[in-house]
């Protein structure tokens, strides 16, 4: 069977596509790092040896086998060996506390654990806790080395069949604060990612965020099952993504908005040729359309947004190219994407007001591993009966059936009765032309119940001091949205894809709102 057989398929999996990729291009480079490469031809023999060790070692069908390190050319090829065994793999964040990852690590069941030395250095302390088999990945003395815990050359796995809504992959929501959730998302919703036809073989995708997010995923898997090649970074560096662009002639890249920032605010941006890219793509935090103008106007290539959740549900996609005019939103849903808008009542509004976005889609987590309890409050059901995913972010549909995102619920403040948004306060802040980026976040107050605080990061050789831009942006809010109090910052916390950690900034004020 060809490859476009294999895609052409209402249903397939990721290891059928690069078994076929391996026998039509076996020389053609999948994955590329700054220490290695290899080819498809060369990843296909890794996957059979990867699968048929896993097995050996106990890992089988619907089993699980996690990986915690930074990105590279070995842990590639190892998440793709662990499809090949019919696991799932669980990649976890490297950033996670120590307990953290003790928890993910028995959450999940992994038997086997792929890891480097800065994840093993860090978990020093909790070691004894690990009962997985440890696999180093970089050679180091974290584990197992990889190449001889691997079967021997020419091993092969046994065959699996793999069903559509079996587990593809589980990835933790939070493994630095609260209690993580492992979203496990089926094979079915990989599949209908991979068919998108956004990739082909000619693509030369730039992966800088890190593999265990699924932002990373929904760009370094279907650039492989379409036989393009992945060029790897472990750390994203502005500098060094401008040079490998132009030394590979990359063609596609997903980045995340204070990724684009970055790039965009370098002195030297336009000198670096990036005329092959063709598409740049953009989701998990929210993206200025400021800073969207900005990359139409100075990076050739089309340029798409996608607004979604790790969940899955509904998603919607902003071809910004094609609508200039639509760049204070995310876009239209998806084609086979019901999106709609719910109230406090849990009833859809209509068009035109403001309500909490739920989605449905073929591309749905299965629920969250072990926790049907928050699965369940994750989950709104229709008139119809029909299950859709709640996203806990509040937006609003305009006339053309473009959404534009307010906030997330639990950030928005309610003042003396008072909805207040914060993504409002934040545009009119950013306006300010010594203002780099800001945060606004709700406090308690006695007087008001809440009250809006603002955490500002300046541009370099600013000069404004806080009270002149408290002062300046009052006067541009109406009398319920003005801030309390108004904090500079050298710059703003954020996750490992650039969401603002607001909780982190309410959690700590400590300032004079909280009288109010």
């Amino acid at each position: 069977m060809s490859v476009e057989q294999v895609l052409s398929q209402d249903f397939g999996t990721l290891v059928e596509v690069i078994g076929e990729q391996a026998k039509e291009r076996p020389a053609k480079h999948a994955l590329v790092d700054a220490k290695s490469t290899m080819t498809y031809g060369q990843l296909d023999s890794f996957m059979d040896r990867m699968a048929a060790a896993l097995q050996r070692e106990g890992v089988e069908n619907q089993g699980v086998a996690a990986v915690c390190a930074t990105s590279s050319v070995e842990y590639g090829a190892t998440f793709f060996g662990i499809l090949k065994a019919g696991a799932a793999v669980a990649p976890l964040a490297p950033s996670s506390t120590a307990e953290s990852l003790v928890v993910m690590l028995k959450d999940c069941g992994a038997k086997v654990f792929f890891l480097d030395k800065g994840v093993s250095d860090a978990l020093a302390g909790v070691a004894d806790q690990i009962t997985a088999q440890r696999v180093s990945l970089d050679g180091s003395d974290a584990g197992i080395p990889l190449q001889q815990w691997l079967a021997p050359e020419g091993s092969k796995p046994r065959p699996v069949t793999v069903t559509p809504n079996q587990a593809f992959n589980i990835i933790y929501s939070s493994g630095t604060t609260g209690t993580p959730k492992g979203i496990v998302q089926p094979h079915a919703m990989r599949w209908g990612q991979i068919r998108r036809g956004a990739y082909t073989e000619a693509a030369v995708t730039m992966v800088s965020t890190p593999l265990y997010s699924n932002t990373t995923l929904v760009s370094f898997l279907p650039t492989v099952s379409n036989g393009g090649t992945v060029v790897l970074m472990p750390k994203f560096d502005a500098e060094q993504f401008l040079k490998l662009s132009q030394q590979y002639r990359a063609t596609h890249a997903m980045l995340v908005p204070v990724q684009y920032r970055r790039l965009m605010e370098r002195p030297d941006f336009d000198s670096y040729d990036l005329t092959s890219y063709v598409t740049k793509f953009s989701t998990s935090a929210p993206f200025a359309a400021a800073l969207k103008a900005d990359v139409l106007k100075r990076w050739p290539g089309g340029l798409v947004e996608f607004y979604g959740m790790t969940e899955g549900g509904g998603s919607c996609m902003l071809l910004a190219h094609e609508f200039p005019d639509k760049l204070h939103t995310v876009g239209r849903p998806i084609p086979g994407h019901d999106i709609r808008l719910i109230d406090e009542d849990l009833k859809e509004v209509p068009q035109g007001k403001i309500g909490e976005v739920v989605g449905r889609s073929g591309a749905m987590m299965v629920g969250y591993h072990n926790q049907p309890g928050k699965t369940s409050e994750a989950e709104w059901h229709s008139p119809e009966g029909l299950r859709y995913i709640r996203t806990g972010d509040v937006g609003v549909f305009d006339a053309d059936g473009f959404l534009t995102l307010m906030d997330r619920k639990k950030d928005m403040i309610i003042s003396g009765g008072f909805n207040i948004y914060p993504s409002d306060l934040e545009a009119e802040i950013i306006q300010h032309p010594d203002v780099l980026e800001a945060a606004v976040v709700g406090v308690n107050s006695d007087r008001w119940g809440e009250t809006p605080v603002a955490f500002i990061a300046l541009k370099p050789a600013a000069k404004v001091t806080a009270d002149e831009l408290k002062a300046w942006v009052n006067g541009r809010l109406g009398k319920t949205q003005r801030l309390a109090d108004l904090i500079l910052v050298n710059s703003l916390p954020r996750s490992h894809i650039g969401k603002v950690l607001k909780r982190e900034l309410r959690d700590d004020y400590k300032g004079v709102a909280l009288t109010a």
